[in-house]
């Protein structure tokens, strides 16, 4: 899963420290910084959420292969899962 920012500065692409990755809305837990993994995009990649309910994704409209993510708790808007992107060519969830 990569996420992109909606004013394309994206600082946390190369951001490595271990840590936990919340909501900027609302401060749910999102990911792990064990669980991101370095992609040829410029944003961030992540395999797995912290829990099953960290995230929602709702199929884009238009696009075969992407869906919008947002946080599970509030709906902040995310960015995107691009179907193929995890760390093995495959979807995580």
């Amino acid at each position: 899963m990569t996420f992109c920012s909606r004013d394309s500065k994206e600082v946390y692409r190369d951001h490595f420290v271990p840590g936990t990755y919340c909501c900027s809305q609302c401060g749910y837990e999102l990911f792990s910084s064990r669980q991101k993994f370095e992609h040829n995009t410029p944003w961030p990649a992540f395999s797995e959420t912290i829990h099953k309910d960290s995230v929602t994704k709702h199929k884009e409209f238009g696009c075969f292969n992407a869906f919008k993510v947002k946080c599970g708790k509030c709906g902040n808007p995310l960015g995107h899962e691009f179907l193929k992107d995890g760390p093995d060519g495959k979807s995580r969830f």
